[in-house]
């Protein structure tokens, strides 16, 4: 378009802009219902509004870091860098799917989706004092997509132009207007500010500070070791509702650990005051220390009411030894969890079977009509097993004998080609079933050395290969592994991240979630069915289709889960009563005073009984 016929364009639109702005509604859902909150509310339900400002939070981090640019795939990204940042929009932690304007103080959405408007606030600020612009949203959306990490041409490809439509507004027009949740996900960009990246390379990693315009701007950085935040005391958005509560620890420091045991060892001396524990054993027998038993550590187990999606041993299916379903399923019903929780988790997990588990989206059972209507156009291009009941992992008495299992494994090898001789499983051609398992945490170590036992039993060979952060993470991108241990998250809304887990498009992205390589047409179908459902019955129908299905693919061998948080604190920190229902909610904490008084009065009681 000529740039006279744009900038006319440009201002054709804002006109009607200033005249709707006053319709504009300060929160978005995804099937457009009424939110939680009304417009005039004055803070969330799950926050405390007095809380005291003040006081440090010291977290871990694991391995290092060298960037302090978390939206490309140059290095390793640290921790807590959202801290900097403000988005459009404010995701409710007590909602399935609902936006509440942050730096948009109002949306306007079209009717048939086919363009979003965001209103900013006129009072929004970077830190440096400039105001935050349409232009700064357009150019943020632009460089994620061109500089950005492959994950971001994915998640936005249903947008057809952003354009600043006004001195306070952005327009985002859409290739269609199927995709119901691309307003809520744009709400959630982070805002990147255009002056200060100007004549910097945005697609390098980099240890410069950038500047943000959130509640946090990074204090101090030790490359690779640590980096600190120091709270805006001035920050711009302090007391509008959706930020009421939050925020108030006046310094976030993260140190970094390269072995997680030297890392619970250091949290019990005192060395950071929170972790979030996801050892069970460690749960169980870790934290017992005169600290825990004088309650100056405190363990609390939150509940989770999350989806809580689906962690696993991934196959990397470009490899030909996992081309073949019955080779995948074998291998799955190798795996003894019920030895493993007792044995190894203090029986603190329940076995994953659905990618969707812990909700209302994962299948269950014989496919229902709903599911059929989506199913049976597939019929010929799906297995036959999909219209049988969701497939579930066997269960076995926990003694570590697994004959049955081991019995249909050998089976399901035989009839792939595969046959014992001398101790070793081989196919046609002679060539041993081998692969290499890539880890980064020693800890998971114990939990697979039963798994390669079995595999050993018939005669597959599974080696463990443990390399640093940063040799994990590029060998990860390039997709150079055999398996590894994988989470899939999901929300009780999913939506267009479904794309980079499963869909053809992102199977040869580096950096894509789609770690597996998978690329099925059917497949395909459901998540593009799913992004474009008009309905939340028609959104969970599809989630449950997809769900049945990928069971049915053995793309993993599912793993456990719990569905609480389990936290262990110093005893110097307060919450809300009420927890966020789909969230830990860590920045609705604050230091109490009192409490923090007292805890260092009886550290120095045990420092002195101690000398």
């Amino acid at each position: 378009m000529p740039v006279i016929l744009r900038s006319l364009f440009a201002c054709l639109l804002w006109f009607p802009a200033s005249l709707l702005a006053a319709t504009g509604q300060h929160a978005l859902t995804l099937y457009g219902d009424p939110p939680a909150y009304p417009g005039d509310f004055t803070h969330f339900n799950y926050v405390n509004p007095q809380a005291p400002k003040g006081g440090t939070l010291r977290l871990s981090g694991f391995g290092s870091f060298d960037s302090l640019n978390g939206f490309n795939s140059r290095g390793t990204p640290a921790d807590q860098l959202s801290l900097i940042y403000d988005s459009l929009t404010f995701h409710a932690l007590d909602e399935p799917f609902s936006e509440y304007g942050l730096l948009a103080e109002r949306i306007e959405r079209d009717p048939d989706n086919l363009w979003v408007r965001f209103h900013l606030r006129p009072q929004a600020r970077f830190h440096d004092g400039e105001a935050v612009k349409p232009s700064d949203v357009v150019f943020t959306f632009n460089t994620l997509v061109e500089l950005g990490a492959p994950f971001y041409r994915a998640y936005y490809a249903d947008v057809r132009e952003v354009l600043a439509d006004g001195p306070h507004s952005v327009i985002f027009h859409f290739h269609h207007g199927d995709n119901r949740e691309l307003p809520l996900v744009l709400g959630q960009m982070a805002i990147l500010p255009e002056h200060w990246w100007q004549g910097r390379d945005f697609s390098r990693g980099t240890l410069e500070a950038p500047l943000g315009s959130g509640p946090y701007r990074i204090d101090q950085v030790n490359a690779g070791r640590s980096l600190s935040f120091r709270r805006v005391e001035d920050y711009w958005a302090a007391d509008l509702p959706v930020r009421r509560g939050f925020f108030n620890f006046d310094r976030v420091v993260v140190d970094y650990y390269r072995d997680t045991g030297v890392a619970l060892e250091a949290f019990k001396a005192g060395q950071f005051d929170f972790n979030q524990e996801v050892s069970a054993r460690n749960w169980a027998t870790g934290y017992s220390s005169p600290a825990l038993r004088d309650g100056r550590i405190i363990q609390e187990e939150i509940p989770n009411h999350n989806t809580q999606g689906m962690q696993g041993f991934v196959f990397n299916m470009r490899k030909p030894m996992f081309a073949d379903v019955r080779v995948r399923k074998a291998i799955s019903l190798l795996f003894d969890f019920e030895w493993s929780n007792g044995r190894l988790f203090h029986n603190a997990y329940k076995r994953s079977s659905s990618f969707f588990g812990n909700s209302e989206l994962a299948a269950d059972g014989l496919p229902g009509e709903d599911e059929l209507v989506l199913l049976e156009p597939l019929r010929e291009q799906l297995p036959a097993h999909v219209f049988e009941p969701a497939w579930i992992p066997p269960q076995t008495d926990g003694s570590g004998m697994i004959r049955e299992q081991m019995r249909e494994a050998y089976a399901l090898l035989q009839e792939a080609g595969w046959r014992i001789e001398n101790d070793r499983l081989v196919n046609e051609q002679g060539q041993p079933l081998s692969f290499e398992f890539l880890l980064v945490q020693a800890d998971f170590e114990r939990i697979l050395l039963p798994f390669k036992r079995n595999l050993a039993s018939l005669g597959i060979d599974m080696t463990l290969r443990r390399v640093d952060v940063s040799q994990y993470i590029n060998r990860v991108r390039s997709r150079d592994f055999d398996m590894l241990v994988a989470s899939f998250g999901q929300s009780n809304s999913p939506g267009n991240e479904q794309r980079e887990y499963w869909h053809s498009s992102s199977a040869d992205n580096p950096g894509s979630r789609n770690l597996m390589g998978l690329q099925d047409p059917t497949v395909d179908t459901l998540v593009e069915g799913l992004i474009r459902a008009e309905s939340r019955a028609a959104l969970v129908s599809h989630s449950r289709a997809l769900d049945r299905l990928l069971r049915a693919q053995h793309i993993l061998v599912p793993n456990f889960h719990t569905d609480v948080y389990r936290v262990a604190y110093w005893n110097k920190f307060s919450h809300p009563e009420q927890s966020p229902r789909y969230d830990l909610g860590l920045y609705t904490w604050w230091v109490d005073p009192d409490k923090e008084a007292a805890l260092r009065t009886r550290s120095a009681q045990s420092q002195s009984e101690d000398r």
